[in-house]
């Protein structure tokens, strides 16, 4: 129906007869339009503070932007929509306290912060302190779980750095060193001042953070073997994939065989760089695919494992070595296999007796 003056007016009498008026909208305006322009984003200007000092602008807006795509936050930084002091930078400018730091409107994924800070009251995330390896005042080492994410994004509400800081609401800062796949589990290492989190990530930088897999492999994995190929990330039937490739970055493996079974091989796997999905790509490159792995592996194989009692990906970081930030002593921190995953190694070694 046009609106018109006259049926405008019988529209607005109708509402004063029901007693509606104050919820009648506007003529031009739907209610969808209007809760949309209610909880649209707007500029926002954040002063940095000691816990950021010295960190690179790109790092910190993927922090503050919460699930927005890195294309999108890079593109905000070449077009000037990012302003630090009223000024552009680039994307390597670090930060110093009392810096301004303008972020342009953008949607960010939904915040389910109360949620989980709820959680913690509730006592329901003091599980977290059974997966404490190592904790001083400078750094901390957990035991992630399988099926769990290291952080909010890509459909997850909430993830381990986000339940670790509800349940440590009184700790100025936990940050990743580092992420394991959501599948993973072992050994985290989390950050607790700007200083830790910049000495530890040189580490890495420089190949010193020595990260030590266990994996169960298809077939007799008969010998120590390097892989040496390029990663890159694709797409393929629209999800997030990564391949080798000439063109992609460089990613070098080592696995070592530690034990055979009738079917597999339990190997332990050395990250000599640290790519996406590394071991699981490099895995099926040697042709020994991990077992659990319905992104890369053989499906044949996952189900035939499914009769062992496996219900996840075959892969847990076993072992961290690094140098204290402080000490600059050396580091390792253990986690132990977890017993869903020993579990399949004793009824492996009994079929293969």
């Amino acid at each position: 129906m046009r609106l018109t003056p006259r049926n405008t007016f019988v529209i607005i009498a109708i509402k004063l007869l029901y007693g509606n008026l104050l919820s009648f909208p506007h003529p031009m305006s739907t209610p969808a339009q209007s809760n949309r322009s209610a909880n649209a984003p707007s500029v926002r200007h954040v002063e940095v503070d000691e816990t950021r000092d010295g960190q690179r602008l790109d790092n910190f807006l993927l922090a503050v932007l919460k699930g927005v795509p890195k294309s999108r936050i890079y593109r905000c930084l070449r077009k000037g929509e990012v302003r630090v002091n009223r000024g552009r930078v680039g994307p390597d400018y670090r930060l110093q306290v009392g810096d301004m730091v303008r972020i342009p409107p953008i949607r960010t994924a939904p915040d389910a912060t109360p949620h989980v800070k709820s959680a913690a009251r509730a006592g329901s995330l003091d599980w977290l302190a059974n997966r404490v390896l190592y904790e001083d005042e400078h750094l901390m080492v957990l035991d992630k779980p399988a099926g769990m994410a290291v952080h909010a994004g890509s459909g997850v509400a909430a993830g381990l750095i986000e339940a670790l800081r509800a349940w440590r609401p009184q700790a100025p800062m936990l940050e990743l060193v580092h992420r394991l796949d959501r599948a993973t589990s072992g050994c985290l290492l989390i950050a607790k001042s700007r200083t830790t989190l910049t000495h530890l990530h040189a580490q890495l930088r420089r190949g010193e953070v020595a990260k030590h897999y266990l994996a169960l492999v298809q077939g007799r994995f008969r010998h120590t073997r390097t892989i040496s190929a390029n990663l890159e990330r694709r797409r393929r039937d629209g999800e997030r994939m990564v391949g080798t490739t000439e063109e992609g970055k460089e990613a070098v493996t080592r696995f070592h065989p530690r034990r055979q079974y009738r079917l597999a091989t339990l190997v332990e796997i050395e990250l000599l760089t640290g790519r996406t999905h590394q071991a699981r790509v490099h895995a099926v490159h040697a042709g020994h695919p991990i077992a659990g792995d319905d992104k890369y592996g053989d499906r044949e194989f996952n189900r035939t494992l499914r009769a062992f009692g496996l219900r996840r990906l075959f892969l847990h970081a076993a072992r961290l070595e690094f140098r204290h930030p402080e000490r600059i002593d050396k580091m390792t921190a253990e986690a132990p296999l977890p017993l869903e995953l020993s579990d399949v190694l004793n009824k492996l070694h009994a079929d293969s007796a």
